[in-house]
């Protein structure tokens, strides 16, 4: 209640000031100012104003370039790409260093082919004696080796290829021995007589001898003086 009260007094001043300037004689002193009164509530929103015009449109502003950072982890590997296209051509090799002619006087031979030619029949399990070349004729370096008793002794080291050729009557089994070994062993047999043949590569070393023989299965071998019973034998290639 006082603070209406106070209000009332201070306007009620303030107006005697207002409308008796020229009286201040007759309306006495002014008295002491009165407390400011509390503010009064707040008054209820206006209308809303028109929309304004546009501003200025903002460009923006581009700074100057920062430093590089550090640099960063390596990343993980990616996926495998496709095949690329094939490269050109390269450039042609230098040619290489000329051979050495080849001398066929110069390679080395081993030999022989011969013939059976003797009317008894060979002994079983014994090496068969082929006694006569096929070309007798010929010089002694192109007859190639000598058979010793039919068996022949290799004095290269190396591959060899051997055949036989015999006709026989009735039954026949022959073997190729190396030494003391029976490499393969070939049975034919027929009502009457009959042509069979044989042969094999063979590795040998220097001194080891290979021979044919008969046995005991069927050995009866012909006694024609021709070449019905041959035996051969060549060097393919060194190996020393």
């Amino acid at each position: 209640m006082a603070p209406r009260w106070l209000s009332c007094s201070t306007a009620v001043f303030l107006l005697l000031v207002q409308v008796c300037p020229a009286f201040t004689q007759s309306c006495g002193t002014p008295g002491i100012p009165g407390i400011p009164g509390t503010h009064g509530p707040n008054g209820v929103d206006g209308l809303k104003g028109e929309k304004g015009d546009p501003g200025e449109a903002g460009q923006p502003v581009r700074g100057k370039k920062g430093e590089p950072g550090l640099r960063g982890p390596p990343g993980r590997p990616g996926l495998k790409g496709d095949v690329g296209l094939p490269g050109p051509p390269g450039n042609p090799g230098r040619p290489g260093e000329k051979g050495q002619p080849f001398n066929p006087s110069n390679a080395q031979k081993s030999y022989f082919s011969y013939k059976r030619v003797l009317l008894y029949a060979p002994d079983v399990d014994t090496d068969i004696e082929f006694n006569r070349p096929i070309q007798p004729d010929l010089d002694r370096q192109f007859q190639g080796e000598l058979l010793t008793n039919g068996s022949f002794t290799s004095v290269i080291k190396g591959i060899y290829f051997f055949s036989y050729h015999v006709s026989v009557r009735s039954k026949v089994c022959l073997k190729l021995v190396k030494g003391s070994d029976s490499l393969i062993t070939l049975c034919d047999s027929s009502e009457g007589f009959l042509v069979t043949s044989g042969s094999a590569v063979i590795e040998l070393e220097v001194g080891d001898t290979v021979s044919l023989q008969a046995t005991h299965a069927g050995h009866a071998l012909t006694s024609q003086a021709s070449t019905s019973h041959t035996f051969t034998g060549f060097l393919i290639f060194p190996t020393a």
